[in-house]
């Protein structure tokens, strides 16, 4: 009772006051120890227990075993279990060593104990089929369970297909995952919250957003994971505008969201850009006492940092008491993908100085993208080589693409192709697109059309090689070869991405595609237009046409630039907010050179801080400067 009620110094006295023990005593002491961690404490009473003279049974191994947190006891308890002749008496012992098998990711051991056992429980294959889903090997764990399946080992027990529909999420089978379903339809599982949640993630994780809702619109009492779920997926799938709805509706319900919940919701108003959702939820967690949880506090640091303000996710990240991993790498991505490169470094070293920790993955594609867009070099390198070596953690896609980019952008076009020949072939094949774009920007023809050749041999529906190609001949006056690499797009039926830009005013978004029209103040809006473009050339800007395509005559070219998507959205964020508003422009695709041009001039001339996010970062546009320093 003591023990279970987490009071193990009262479970502690009364077992050293009993004058006469048995086993169960010691057995009951021995797992009150494994249930509260203190694996040490209970193997030295199990060897007193052993030297006294008492028979060791299965149950005095079957909680020490399950509570083992490194291999080498794990083994010395099965040895014990195996010498004392043991490991077939009981189910629970035999489920206990196979869990602790799959648990050290010795599956191949867990399957031999699993086949010597005469009799298996419900718990026994799932344990198994759970320990193959653990390491990838999906294949297997449908075997098992479809072995489970023709014994009539099912029943009632829903843990099964849990196990069963991670192993769909693992391999990303749609078709599996539809049968799987289907089966879970079969056996009335339909309706309880964990197998509902389930297989919500399960279509989610697959790709199927539309079965995904369709789950969802099944179950009638929707728990908070079920909402959380469907939030988290169609923020997942780029649906932030549905995820943001499904949360007020949530707010309708008697339900509270959780911290989970919260910082789904936020990452949904981060990919929308949406300032004033965002600081409504703010507001929220304040209220509903959520702003310690670390992972809200993670979501809204990201949350601002996309939202383009970086000064509030600093005001949070300062606010955070004890800082996890996750907080710190929040906090210097959104310094990278601000373009403050140096920030970003010095963040990292204060991290390392204040708390020491085994860095991952993820921090480090921070680093190398914080070097890439301030263009140092040096530190890139240095790190990369660091990451390696000193922390141990092997280069992955993301760092590659990161390393080519730094080096392609700075114009180290031989280190770049050098280094890109050196990684291992399974990861060369994604790392050329970085490459082209930085042919792009030093209007390298011999090597762009190299590497434009390459990524189209690998993906020649890629549409983005075609433009990007297409551009870079266009800015070099060949004309024909940039209408020839655009023939060959439009022969292929690839369709160039349209850009758009989008704007929020009073809580309200806009959204504008060039030359754009449709918009109710339309007429207004081109007004505005013509009237700062009066005011930019009157400042001394000129527009750069050389990207523009030949076929058009120089004041035509000028003309078709003057009507893009950020222009349109910036003439609206002048007419309908106040003078010295800071206007802040989502863009989906990167900023051409003329349009940067125009918003530095338009800072300039407006008295206005333009931020500008585009498909690749932040840019801070304030008195005629870019904080990017031209270099993007």
């Amino acid at each position: 009772m003591y023990s279970k009620c987490s009071d193990l110094a009262s479970a502690r006295n009364v077992f050293d006051e009993m004058v006469m023990r048995n086993v169960v005593c010691w057995n009951t002491m021995i797992s009150a120890y494994c249930r509260c961690f203190r694996v040490m404490e209970a193997m030295s009473l199990l060897k007193e227990m052993w030297v006294i003279g008492f028979e060791l049974n299965a149950s005095t191994f079957v909680s020490v075993i399950a509570a083992c947190t490194n291999l080498r006891r794990g083994l010395s308890m099965h040895c014990c279990v195996f010498k004392l002749g043991l490991q077939h008496c009981e189910i629970p012992l035999a489920n206990s060593v196979v869990n602790m098998y799959v648990k050290f990711g010795l599956i191949d051991d867990a399957r031999s104990i699993f086949d010597t056992v005469d009799e298996r429980s419900i718990l026994s294959w799932t344990t198994i089929i759970g320990g193959y889903v653990s390491v990838g090997n999906v294949g297997e764990a449908f075997n098992l369970f479809n072995r489970m399946r023709q014994m009539g080992c099912v029943s009632q027990d829903m843990v099964p297909f849990v196990k069963i529909i991670l192993g769909c999420v693992k391999s990303g089978n749609l078709l599996l995952a539809s049968s799987v379903h289907s089966l879970v339809l079969k056996s009335g599982f339909h309706g309880k919250a964990l197998i509902d949640n389930s297989v919500l993630n399960m279509y989610s994780k697959c790709g199927d957003i539309v079965s995904a809702q369709r789950v969802f619109e099944m179950v009638d009492e929707k728990c908070i994971f079920l909402w959380t779920s469907m939030i988290a997926a169609n923020t997942q799938h780029g649906y932030p505008a549905e995820a943001l709805d499904l949360f007020k509706s949530l707010l309708r319900t008697d339900l509270k969201p959780n911290e989970a919940t919260i910082a789904s919701i936020l990452s949904a108003c981060a990919d929308l850009g949406s300032l004033s959702i965002g600081n409504e939820i703010e507001h929220y967690v304040k209220l509903n006492g959520l702003a310690s949880n670390q992972q809200v506090q993670t979501s809204l640091i990201h949350m601002y940092c996309k939202c383009g303000r970086i000064d509030k996710a600093e005001k949070v990240f300062a606010g955070v008491l004890h800082k996890d991993l996750a907080i710190w790498s929040s906090m210097i991505n959104g310094y990278a993908i601000h373009g403050m490169g140096n920030e970003a470094l010095k963040l990292f070293h204060r991290m390392q100085i204040t708390k020491p920790c085994s860095l991952d993955h993820v921090v480090f594609t921070s680093i190398f993208l914080a070097c890439s867009h301030s263009g140092l070099v040096e530190d890139g390198l240095k790190y990369f080589k660091s990451m390696k070596d000193d922390y141990r953690i092997e280069p992955g896609i993301e760092h590659y693409t990161c390393l080519v980019d730094l080096l392609g952008r700075a114009g180290h076009f031989d280190l770049a192709l050098k280094t890109i020949q050196e990684m291992p072939l399974q990861v060369q094949a994604q790392v050329w697109a970085p490459l082209l774009s930085s042919c792009r920007k030093h209007r390298n023809i011999e090597l762009g059309e190299y590497v434009a050749k390459k990524l189209l041999d690998l993906n020649p529906g890629n549409t983005s090689s075609y433009v990007l190609m297409a551009n870079i001949y266009t800015s070099a006056g060949k004309w024909k070869e940039a209408a020839k690499t655009r023939s060959m797009m439009r022969n292929k039926g690839s369709v160039k991405e349209p850009g758009w830009s989008q704007i929020e005013i009073n809580g309200s978004v806009h959204v504008f595609m060039a030359g754009d029209r449709s918009h109710h103040r339309s007429a207004s809006i081109y007004e505005k237009l013509n009237e700062l473009n009066t005011k930019l050339k009157e400042a001394g800007y000129v527009a750069e046409t050389d990207m523009v395509v030949h076929d058009l005559e120089n004041e035509d070219k000028e003309e078709s630039m003057k009507v893009h998507s950020e222009r349109l959205a910036v003439a609206w964020g002048l007419i309908g907010t106040e003078p010295g508003t800071t206007l802040t422009i989502i863009k989906n695709l990167q900023t051409c050179g003329d349009c940067h041009s125009f918003l530095k001039f338009t800072s300039k001339v407006t008295g206005r801080h333009l931020i500008v996010r585009d498909g690749q970062r932040f840019h801070h546009f304030l008195l005629g400067s870019c904080s990017c320093k031209d270099f993007w």
